[in-house]
């Protein structure tokens, strides 16, 4: 029986939502390696695999308490109010930097990931012959994805619910970034920008007591792919948890294996040295969203130049960002050694 949490791990909790909010406002980085470096992960996909036809029993019957400690709504709870709280706030703070340091954000980010392929890959085992070509499949499909030409957009209400589904990879699967793979199917525009600005904009009038919006056909063709877009996000949350807490439980090292391959191979999603490619308007200017940002499209990827300054900076970047991890690899390691020699009462 899993021991009860204290206020402080409660708190860090909170603030794992905040890095995972964090990771997945940025194309290419994903909310679920955040789960799986911080230790977290096999909760968090079994908390999600809990929200089933017997947590609705629970719920419809009455039992809020039965239903709560089900779902270990605690523990999700707090998750998601780091996110949400992330969302005003570090999500903010890393869209200033993506505006004016961009570079270095990548080459933070670039380096964290690496810290985490460490972090993760030097306990696993067995590397044998199921898990070594694992690996290597996780390892060519995060590549493959890396290297993808983006498709053009599309509205079709059966493809939006399609990419409701795939854009919550990034908080169940470590590596795949949600809102990368919207760029890739051409909906990132569409869903994450132009239906989100739209929705903001329709609460806007409704607490000023305009109802205009009703008669907006094209405000409301677009709340349309959002409600479409919203239900699909939630049927792959579930969808996804469901078959990741099988596959865990029963095939966790080949399971992990793969993770850990698609990791490595996100690498190329995240390789710091990209030119971002902005939707602009008729006069060739960046075209911004409702909060001030440009509207990003796509990424073109180039080598850097040694004989600059911002090369070696950014370079210093990656390893600040692998040292993070370091020193959050040595913070666990000697918490569960201090919890392994402290007397039981």
């Amino acid at each position: 029986m899993q021991q009860p949490r204290t206020f402080l791990d409660n708190f860090f909790l909170v603030i794992k939502g905040l890095c995972m909010g964090a990771a997945n406002k940025v194309p290419g980085v994903s909310g679920g390696i955040v789960a799986f470096v911080a230790g977290f992960y096999e909760e968090f996909i079994y908390s999600l695999q809990k929200l089933n036809s017997k947590a609705l029993k629970l719920f419809f019957n009455g039992r809020f308490r039965s239903f709560f400690r089900y779902i270990n709504a605690k523990f999700l709870g707090l998750l998601i109010f780091g996110m949400l709280v992330s969302y005003f706030s570090v999500s903010r703070i890393l869209d200033y930097f993506l505006q004016h340091n961009e570079l270095f954000v990548w080459a933070t980010f670039f380096g964290m990931v690496i810290g985490s392929i460490y972090h993760i890959g030097k306990d696993f085992s067995p590397w044998d012959k199921r898990t070594i070509p694992a690996g290597l499949i996780g390892l060519i499909i995060g590549v493959s994805i890396s290297f993808l030409n983006p498709a053009k957009e599309n509205d079709n209400l059966f493809f939006i619910f399609f990419c409701g589904i795939i854009s919550v990879s990034g908080m169940t699967l470590p590596g795949l970034s949600g809102s990368f793979i919207l760029i890739l199917m051409g909906n990132y525009v569409l869903l994450l920008v132009d239906s989100v600005n739209a929705l903001y904009d329709t609460f806007s009038e409704i607490f000023s007591g305009d109802f205009s919006f009703w008669n907006n056909a094209e405000r409301m063709q677009t709340l349309k792919i959002l409600a479409v877009f919203t239900l699909g996000s939630i049927t792959g949350l579930v969808t996804f948890s469901h078959l990741l807490s099988y596959l865990l439980k029963h095939y966790k090292s080949t399971t992990t294996a793969v993770l850990l391959g698609f990791i490595t191979g996100s690498l190329g999603v995240l390789w710091p040295w990209k030119k971002t490619i902005f939707k602009l308007d008729l006069a060739n200017n960046p075209i911004l969203d409702t909060n001030g940002n440009k509207i990003i499209l796509n990424y073109t990827r180039y080598f850097p130049d040694m004989a600059k300054a911002e090369t070696w900076w950014a370079i210093l970047f990656i390893l600040l960002g692998i040292l993070v991890l370091l020193i959050l690899d040595w913070y666990g390691n000697n918490r569960k050694k201090n919890e392994q020699i402290r007397p039981s009462r």
